[in-house]
């Protein structure tokens, strides 16, 4: 099969090698997988760069989501049947960017049947993400406002659709004025271009005061500490990830006198500590997906063999929503 290999780390555009690889093959519990399209992540980037949580033995094949077809079964494997179309995350070191992957059964869904195979691709860790942010974690409740920051990005445009569909009146925080009509047309009701404005003041001027109930933050460094200048008495700041680069270190006696939370969330940790709610959450988002509450944002379809310079943009954060790469044989 042809896939990119990473067999040395630093920025994808260095590192990443279209090559000729043997076909995966499925262990216990495994599944081979043809893919059918294989969504770009920001942990990718990381991954490859060596900054990951998750640090696979060089080589590997990167991708970590992806939607595609069962083509072989491991041993003991009746979950699944060859034929199924699934979405889901790779198992390393045979990862979504490759014409076959690898899967461990209990870490596959079914593809949403109203999604196509780029949407349905670019479907499982954005929302799963959102879902436990914002529902389990923060508990945001209907009429509270949500603040999202990189809201035009693809964990922020799920979370922007998450917090409308849950009934929140939404502030999107995006990085240019080509974001903003992405992030009303995920039914923000307040944007905010933060090269031009700032979301702080917009936030107390809209909330009369009182500021976001909710802060949903990929980004950390400089937008975290801003955003304790806003969030509500009560409030809650769930801590995503740090796209920004900076790891913050926040004086938690600021937390104390303002009476706000602060939330950390690492989805991955639920797939191991409580698969059955990941379950449960796949098939909350799918019922959002069939209302049409939901769907993926897609910037931009590739061919899989012309990945690696949008892998460049997303590093840079110049992508809006999600950028795909589909096998030549499925375009």
């Amino acid at each position: 099969m042809k896939a990119w290999q990473i067999d040395r780390l630093g920025e994808p555009g260095e590192v990443m090698v279209w090559t000729d690889l043997d076909d995966p093959i499925a262990g216990p519990g495994q599944a081979v997988v043809r893919v059918r399209a294989a969504a770009a992540n920001f942990p990718d980037v990381l991954m490859m760069r060596g900054h990951y949580q998750v640090r696979p033995e060089l080589p590997f094949t990167p991708g970590v989501e992806l939607c595609g077809d069962v083509v072989r079964l491991g041993a003991g494997v009746d979950a699944l049947q060859v034929g199924d179309r699934v979405i889901g995350v790779s198992a390393m070191p045979h990862g979504a960017f490759g014409e076959l992957a690898l899967v461990d059964v209990n870490e596959v869904f079914p593809a949403p049947a109203m999604l196509d195979d780029a949407q349905a691709a670019a479907f499982h860790i954005g929302y799963q993400t959102g879902w436990f942010g914002l529902h389990h974690r923060a508990e945001l409740q209907e009429g509270e406002t949500l603040l999202v920051h990189a809201a035009a990005g693809g964990v922020g445009s799920a979370a922007v659709q998450l917090g409308k569909a849950l009934g929140a009146r939404v502030i999107a925080v995006v990085g240019g004025a080509d974001k903003v009509e992405i992030a009303r047309s995920c039914g923000a009701d307040v944007v905010v271009d933060r090269r031009t404005e700032d979301f702080v003041t917009v936030t107390r001027t809209v909330t009369d005061g009182r500021g976001a109930d909710v802060i949903y933050d990929p980004v950390g460094g400089d937008a975290y500490t801003r955003s304790t200048k806003c969030v509500a008495f009560d409030g809650r700041i769930v801590v995503v990830g740090f796209a920004a680069g900076a790891v913050q270190a926040p004086p938690l006696n600021h937390a104390l006198v303002k009476n706000y939370s602060i939330l950390g969330l690492h989805w991955g940790l639920y797939r191991q500590h409580d698969p059955s709610a990941v379950r449960g959450a796949h098939e909350a988002l799918t019922a959002l997906a069939d209302k049409n509450l939901i769907s993926p944002v897609i910037d931009k379809c590739v061919a899989l063999d012309e990945l690696a310079p949008e892998l460049t943009r997303l590093a840079a954060g110049s992508t809006v929503g999600r950028v795909i790469a589909e096998p030549r044989g499925d375009r």
